[in-house]
């Protein structure tokens, strides 16, 4: 594909009223990052030959401030007031000054487009037929309110037709417009200066440039993609139904890479999800942001991981919780019911039932035993638990931080270990036992002759 110069510009000022959300529609989550993220990494993921020059994202005064702080260093042009999707490319206008590449135009809240359709997008426009215009177009089961594309019997674009306009034969035509379009940008302004908005809204529509295109002797063409790509999210339900595409892309990319999903519905990844070779994933497992699982790991069902690294041949869960830091190193085991939290736990280590492990270091070999916690917290500060290779923690164990158990050492279950611990040592802190001889059979005598004076 040539190497010419290409710029971005997403459109992104919608209010996105229906979504019943204080924050901006397009900063909502899709596989843990906003759809407007989503779409500009696929931007992004055109590749260095087809890197866009220029990104501008058109935003509103009321939303400017969060997409800002959400992706800062946008290029943002603001649409003041929003008079339709041609006046959003009027306001982005000076920002491609100067610019005579190929121009994408896409929307923030249709994040789902492929690097391929654009790619496709971007051929076509640089093709031999040279069209002004290329708009992505799709056949959908019910088409519903779309917009149509009229194209003649040479395959030329005529028009876009909007739904409430199209004739009752326009109507039978089943080509609908995704309002994504490939522009070349030699020609935008132009297109744009001829932009009116004699109509009911008194609003620039930009699907009024391929007609305008085709009156200056201007080919315009069709790009077809699959009606996915197509899908605009406008309220939390439209959300959902894109999360479970997304969802599906991510889960067919992994076992395709060599993954197990014994349940694939039931896996929940991030867009940045990270899986080895060899995994073995059961169902409900839920990946956040931030996690990178190496070859020959077995992550067991029911289990939340997020910010994290697990090594080769290691095994999580079942119902194990993994936090941000938490570093799991090779063969290790994490057992139901554990928590490990800014953590590392090394080489062949093993937490295997109901613990907690947080601001710590648990060492190759050692072994942590049920109902032991790391007391990292006291209010203020967080403190760090070092756990020596090859130790052995006994049950029910409190480690108050800061404190240090040396290799090999041996701490008794019960005890509440608030000062260092040697190497090879046995540490044990509880209160010693007692035993009276009797005392739970006359216990239970007396209390037996208690109820039944009671009852009379």
């Amino acid at each position: 594909m040539s190497k010419d110069p290409i710029a971005a510009v997403v459109l992104a000022a919608g209010q996105g009223t229906r979504m019943k959300s204080q924050l901006p529609k397009v900063l909502h989550p899709l596989a843990g990052r906003s759809m407007l993220a989503q779409l500009l990494a696929t931007i992004d993921a055109l590749g260095s030959e087809q890197r866009a020059e220029k990104r501008i994202v058109v935003a509103s005064p009321a939303n400017r401030n969060a997409i800002d702080a959400a992706i800062p260093g946008l290029d943002l042009a603001i649409q003041d007031p929003p008079l339709g999707t041609g006046h959003a490319m009027m306001a982005a206008r000076e920002k491609l000054s100067g610019f005579s590449g190929d121009v994408l135009m896409l929307f923030a809240d249709s994040p789902l487009i492929s690097v391929e359709t654009l790619q496709n997008m971007l051929s076509a426009r640089r093709g031999k037929d040279d069209p002004a215009v290329v708009v992505m177009g799709f056949r959908p089961g019910d088409t519903a309110e779309y917009g149509r594309l009229i194209v003649d019997d040479g395959g030329n674009l005529e028009r876009i037709v909007e739904h409430h306009d199209t004739s009752a034969a326009e109507r039978q035509t089943d080509l609908c417009n995704s309002g994504f379009m490939a522009i070349d940008g030699s020609v935008l302004g132009q297109l744009l200066d001829e932009l009116g908005n004699d109509n009911a809204k008194g609003e620039y529509y930009l699907t009024d440039i391929v007609e305008i295109a085709n009156c200056l002797g201007r080919r315009c063409a069709v790009v077809e993609a699959n009606e996915i790509e197509a899908h605009g999210i406008n309220s939390r339900d439209q959300l959902a139904q894109a999360e479970a595409v997304m969802q599906n892309r991510l889960r067919h990319a992994a076992m395709a890479a060599g993954v197990t999903l014994l349940d694939p519905a039931s896996v929940y990844f991030s867009h940045d999800s990270v899986i080895g070779q060899d995994v073995t994933i059961q169902p409900h497992v839920y990946f956040g942001p931030g996690v990178t699982i190496a070859d020959n790991v077995t992550i067991n069902a029911f289990s939340h991981l997020e910010g994290c690294t697990v090594a080769s041949g290691a095994s999580i869960g079942p119902f194990a919780r993994l936090r941000p830091e938490a570093e799991i190193g090779g063969n290790a085991r994490i057992g139901n019911f554990v928590e490990v939290k800014k953590a590392s736990i090394e080489t062949g280590a093993k937490v295997n039932h109901l613990a907690y492990i947080g601001d710590a270091r648990v060492g190759a070999g050692a072994n942590i035993g049920a109902g032991t916690i790391t007391c990292n917290y006291d209010g203020f500060l967080k403190s760090f638990t070092d756990i020596g290779k090859g130790a052995f923690i006994g049950s029910n164990t409190a480690l108050v931080a800061p404190v240090k158990v040396g290799d090999g050492a041996i701490v008794g279950a019960g005890s509440t270990v608030s000062h260092r611990v040697s190497a090879d040592a046995l540490a044990v802190e509880r209160s010693e036992q007692r035993e009276k001889a009797g005392w739970a059979a006359s216990f239970r005598k007396r209390k037996a002759a208690e109820k039944a004076a009671q009852k009379k």
